[in-house]
């Protein structure tokens, strides 16, 4: 069968091949990676209930339930996001659960920290799995009651966030794929996933704010868990935590110099 990878990621990869061991790779949890398909193709994210856990809670209950099978892109924006998650296909539905109160931002602690981190100003970036984190430095863990700092996702390409309106605690079952990196909603909305495979088909939704007759959907959204074993796809991600990846953020630090962020480093992925 052939490997998925994108091709940036590929390239990428191919310079430190020699150097990768099985520990380079890890095998997500099935219950943290929902697998999306569209009239356009497959898109697999995994979910960090380490950043959101009531966001997660919520998207995994709802996609058990089939709550999302068959709605719409209703809005897309071609250099921003791609949302859906609305039985009413409009972005003024939701579900019948009540509304989330925001995890714009999580505590993190010694026991979660950012893979491969690097120093931005005062704070930190990194990975944790494949979401891309930003946090107060790590240090300061020592002087807070918790021994715990301020951490945030990074809406970088790929990563999925919880729609909502202008109350902050008005989230509910709309949520949207990141197609560019937008900064600006870095710690005023609920990173919750990422995409592992398929930004292609996220990037290549119809277009439209609203969309005009949006007929690009999500046929079915399953988790991996849930599949049958003869449907699910294997899944191995590149350990941000490991030597081949240290390798691949720094062949991308050469090329960027200081401005590199977390949002310039794609995270490989094989799937058989």
């Amino acid at each position: 069968m052939k490997l998925a990878m994108t091709a940036a990621a590929l390239a990428l990869a191919a310079t430190t091949a020699s150097a990768q061991t099985v520990s380079d790779w890890r095998t997500p949890d099935p219950n943290n990676v929902i697998v999306v398909e569209t009239n356009k193709g497959r898109i697999i994210a995994e979910l960090y209930p380490q950043a959101a856990p009531n966001h997660v809670e919520r998207v995994r209950s709802l996609v058990k339930s089939g709550f999302y099978d068959g709605l719409t892109f209703f809005r897309v924006i071609g250099d921003f996001m791609a949302q859906t998650g609305d039985p009413q296909n409009t972005g003024v539905g939701g579900s019948d659960q009540p509304n989330l109160v925001a995890e714009f931002t999580f505590r993190r602690g010694a026991d979660t920290p950012l893979a491969q981190g690097f120093k931005v100003g005062t704070g930190e970036s990194g990975w944790i799995g494949a979401l891309p984190v930003s946090s107060q430095n790590s240090a300061l863990a020592v002087m807070t009651a918790d021994r715990k700092v301020a951490s945030w996702g990074n809406f970088c390409p790929g990563v999925l966030g919880m729609a909502r309106a202008g109350d902050p605690d008005s989230a509910n079952s709309q949520f949207f794929f990141m197609r560019q990196t937008m900064a600006a909603l870095d710690k005023t909305y609920t990173a919750f996933g990422r995409v592992l495979s398929g930004l292609d088909v996220v990037r290549s939704i119809k277009t439209g704010e609203p969309v005009p007759d949006p007929q690009d959907k999500m046929i079915s959204v399953k988790l991996l868990a849930d599949l049958p074993a003869d449907k699910r796809p294997s899944i191995q991600v590149m350990d941000t935590r490991g030597p081949a990846f240290q390798a691949l953020l720094a062949k991308r630090r050469e090329q960027l110099g200081p401005s590199l962020t977390n949002c310039d480093l794609d995270v490989p992925v094989q799937i058989k």
